[in-house]
């Protein structure tokens, strides 16, 4: 039987191709990181929690990280495995979301790329936080 982790892992890697767009919510129209999680989070059965608003680029995620454990995420300090919910900080107040594929593959929707993308997980990410769906 598959766990939830590698279902959620499967079920955000089914939107690569999808659009970028900030606040997005609708595979059809865009999504971004935090829509991601949101949309595989509804396929897999869960219910996604209420957003507070946010920017692309903001110093304060407390907000949304409060929503983690009653999305049924637990933090985890165990290598990175399928299903793991990674924040990663590209810049100075910029965080972005992540799913891990397996310990090396991520999913996220790429701002840059202005689409859902499969990209490796490398040493250069800068991963300051891992969860994983209990």
């Amino acid at each position: 039987m598959e766990s939830d982790g590698a279902a959620f892992a499967r079920a955000a890697d089914a939107y690569c191709g999808v659009p970028f767009r900030l606040r997005g919510r609708d595979p059809v129209t865009g999504i971004d990181c935090i829509g991601l999680v949101h949309l595989a989070l509804r396929d897999i059965g869960r219910t996604p929690p209420t957003l507070p608003a946010y920017s692309l680029r903001q110093a304060h995620i407390d907000g949304l990280l409060a929503l983690l454990a009653p999305a049924g995420f637990t933090a985890t300090s165990r290598s990175t495995a399928a299903g793991d919910l990674l924040l990663m900080q590209p810049g100075p107040g910029q965080f972005h979301l992540a799913i891990a594929l397996d310990a090396t593959r991520i999913v996220h929707a790429h701002a840059g790329l202005r689409r859902v993308v499969r990209t490796a997980l490398t040493d250069t990410d800068r991963v300051t936080g891992r969860w994983r769906l209990s």
